[in-house]
């Protein structure tokens, strides 16, 4: 699709304008990783601070620092309420600010307040103060908002026959119905919940084993006004002992697009309604995102929206069919959530409940692993992994699977009802995605996950100043490394095997190395093609690896390609089918009872944000990141990245033949690195930052140009 440079220019405005805004920002502070003017739940008796340095001037950087913590409505003022005054600190952190004052007292309110000094200056204003209510029962533990109910209005409400209605509210909510009605007589309307309609009405009739939601409801109604609550009848489901119970000032709730309401007789000569959409706390400008592809576009808005609805539970679960937590589910949640929000408060209740309650298979744990690891590198917040870090290392990273060179033995997935509490080796889900795998005792696809568990053990273990630990999983990781290679890599074929003792190649076997950084420059081509040539041949869950293999193995346009292309399989089957969350499985023809309504669908989400707009951690908390955007054949592509130290702003434009130049706003207290790919075919000529020639290094194609730091930077890569 090719739009108009004035078309360009108009869609751009936004982004332009907020580039030349000013360079005071407001504060954004955190009690807990929890963000808001007034907290109702923290738990942790020593809460831990954190705030947006307000700085977006270039280079502008955080000196000193001063907190100031009182109880509630002191105006900070009267010294007999002031329990903690950190003084002027020189210091440029920023993260995880520990309370050291006197005890807070379970379920007392507090507020607490920073002031920062930039660049050695004084210290400037004091920030608005946060206020936050101690939790009942205090522990160390992770904090979590309730969360909230969110009125929508219906995008149609028409009348499809005397007597009967049809509201459409436009997208998927988990809630319940409110009405508000005048009747002309007492009486009873039957009201029918659809997760699924059309224009002519809710969706009842739905295949055997479907897990998409229709519910009938007989509402008792008086003469005249009356303001009703409707809902769902309670589903055996989803409310077993094991699912996470929604709060009973909710009451039962239930997801639903589509409402039909048969009045029975009965005249309404009011009927107004509201869904009342459950979710936890959400920030709609957090982010955005736009290309010059428009279904790109519109898959970037289900996989964030996605977001917004799968978060009722308050805890990330794997849909309506059972509302039960798993580490696979709840990490590429997390990713997704981070991509589209600066909350992380949710991803790390989710992460620490399932350290309590584990699911079975053997990746799933190696998840847990990989949900703390991304944990801190997104928060910079060490508190989380101090607590777990020991019970990470005994339970979590499997050591006791491996044998004398480092390789885990495996427990293939067709012997876990044989071996009940064990775990078993999955590799993919459904069982019909894996491609022929074949499981041997060396499993590949297990033995990638855990080269990434040693480095994130390494990386967790240095933060906790373990450095003997730390540099035991390096090492480890290294032979690992080497070990991988030389007996799971088939030189003849230039292809991974699935494991030890079998010259079958899955796709599998080949896209969590590459994505895991387990190829070896050399290898990467015959890899790399393998799997560009097999296209999606993997499930929803493993199609998150598959997209990270193909932007680290340097495929952006096969990625792109994939996230856009029609068919059966394919993302965009999930809008043509009419969703409006992404869903379990590719369609239901490969698995009959999935949700429509599964978080693990919006890998599209953290692929475009991590790797299409290219913002990504190097050091725990974004104090130093990659801005490195690979748009691949797209005329455009713009967005705008949370980090918990402010938004990243990324705008490029690409004139083939031509040039690139790409628009960057990057938040105070950071320091990124800039790598910019000149596409193939091009040659480079010139390289200029804000109007000035720059220095710049290139090596195969990559670009990186230093000495770019906070700030509002127009770089433009000039072609031959």
């Amino acid at each position: 699709m090719k739009l108009s440079p004035l078309l360009f220019l108009v869609m751009s405005l936004p982004f332009i304008s907020s580039l030349l805004g000013a360079t005071q920002a407001p504060f954004e502070l955190r009690c807990e990783l929890l963000k808001g003017e007034r907290l109702a739940r923290v738990v942790d008796p020593t809460p831990n601070f954190s705030w947006v340095v307000p700085v977006t001037a270039e280079g502008g950087r955080q000196s000193a620092y001063q907190v100031q913590v009182a109880r509630a409505g002191s105006g900070f003022e009267g010294g007999a309420d002031l329990l903690w005054d950190t003084g002027e600190r020189a210091s440029a952190a920023s993260l995880g600010i520990e309370y050291a004052g006197e005890p807070l007292a379970a379920s007392e309110t507090y507020e607490w307040r920073v002031r920062v000094g930039v660049e050695g200056s004084e210290l400037g204003h004091w920030s608005q103060p946060q206020r936050f209510t101690m939790a009942a029962k205090l522990e160390d533990a992770p904090s979590a908002h309730p969360t909230v109910a969110t009125p929508v209005a219906p995008h149609s409400v028409v009348e499809l026959e005397p007597g009967r209605y049809l509201l459409d509210f436009g997208k998927v909510a988990f809630g319940y119905l409110e009405l508000d009605l005048v009747a002309s007589a007492a009486g009873t309307l039957t009201v029918h919940f659809g997760e699924r309609g059309s224009e002519a009405g809710v969706m009842r009739e739905l295949p055997q084993r479907s897990s998409v939601r229709y519910y009938s409801v007989p509402l008792e109604v008086s003469e005249g006004n009356g303001v009703y609550g409707v809902h769902p009848p309670r589903d055996a489901r989803n409310t077993k002992p094991v699912a996470i119970a929604i709060p009973g000032r909710f009451g039962t709730i239930a997801p639903f697009r589509y409402v039909e309401i048969e009045t029975n007789g009965i005249e309404l000569s009011k009927l107004e309604a509201n869904q009342l959409a459950i979710h936890y706390p959400w920030d709609e400008y957090a982010s955005f995102f736009r290309s010059s592809n428009e279904d790109l576009n519109a898959l970037w808005d289900l996989c964030k929206y996605s977001m917004k609805a799968t978060s009722f539970a308050g805890i990330y679960v794997d849909g309506d069919r059972e509302r039960i937590p798993y580490e696979a589910d709840s990490y590429i949640n997390m990713l997704s959530h981070y991509a589209v929000d600066s909350e992380y408060s949710l991803g790390r209740y989710t992460h620490e409940y399932l350290m309590d309650f584990e699911t079975w298979p053997t990746e799933w744990k190696q998840h847990s692993v990989m949900m703390a690891g991304m944990d801190f590198m997104y928060t910079g917040d060490i508190s989380s992994i101090r607590r777990i870090y020991e019970r990470l290392k005994q339970e979590k990273t499997l050591e006791e699977r491996a044998r004398e060179d480092g390789l885990l033995v495996g427990y293939p997935y067709e012997q876990h009802n044989q071996r009940p509490g064990r775990s078993a080796d999955i590799v993919d889900w459904p069982p019909g995605e894996r491609d022929g795998y074949v499981f041997t005792e060396i499993n590949t696809v297990v033995n990638a996950f855990h080269y990434l568990n040693l480095l994130q053990m390494a990386e967790m273990a240095k933060a906790l100043g373990k450095e003997a630990a730390a540099r035991d999983y390096e090492a480890r990781a290294e032979r690992f490394y080497a070990r991988f290679n030389e007996v799971l890599f088939d030189e003849e074929t230039g292809l991974y095997v699935d494991g030890e003792g079998t010259e079958h190649s899955a796709f599998h076997a080949n896209l969590f190395p590459l994505a895991f950084g387990l190829v070896p420059e050399q290898h990467y081509e015959s890899v790399a093609d393998y799997i560009v040539s097999k296209d999606l041949a993997c499930s929803v869950y493993a199609a998150q690896y598959l997209l990270e293999a193909l932007y680290e193995g340097g495929r952006e346009d096969a990625a792109l390609r994939l996230m856009t292309m029609k068919g059966t399989r394919s993302w965009q089957n999930m809008l043509e089918v009419g969703s409006t969350i992404t869903l379990e499985a590719w369609d239901d023809s490969f698995k009959p009872n999935q949700d429509w309504n599964h978080a693990w669908g919006a890998a599209p989400g953290n692929a475009i944000a991590r790797f299409m707009l290219g913002v990504r951690p190097i050091t725990p908390g974004f104090e130093r990141m990659t801005v490195a955007p690979r748009p691949g054949s797209l005329e455009f592509v713009e967005g705008r990245v949370p980090t918990i130290r402010g938004a990243v702003e990324v705008s490029v434009k690409q004139i083939r033949g031509e040039s690139m130049s790409v628009d960057l706003k990057i938040p105070g207290n950071t320091e990124p690195t800039v790598s910019l790919k000149v596409p193939e075919g091009e040659q480079l000529k010139a390289v200029t930052v804000n109007g000035a020639a720059a220095d710049y290094e290139e090596r195969g194609g990559i670009v990186r140009i230093p000495g770019i730091g906070s700030g509002s930077y127009r770089i433009v890569l000039s072609y031959r």
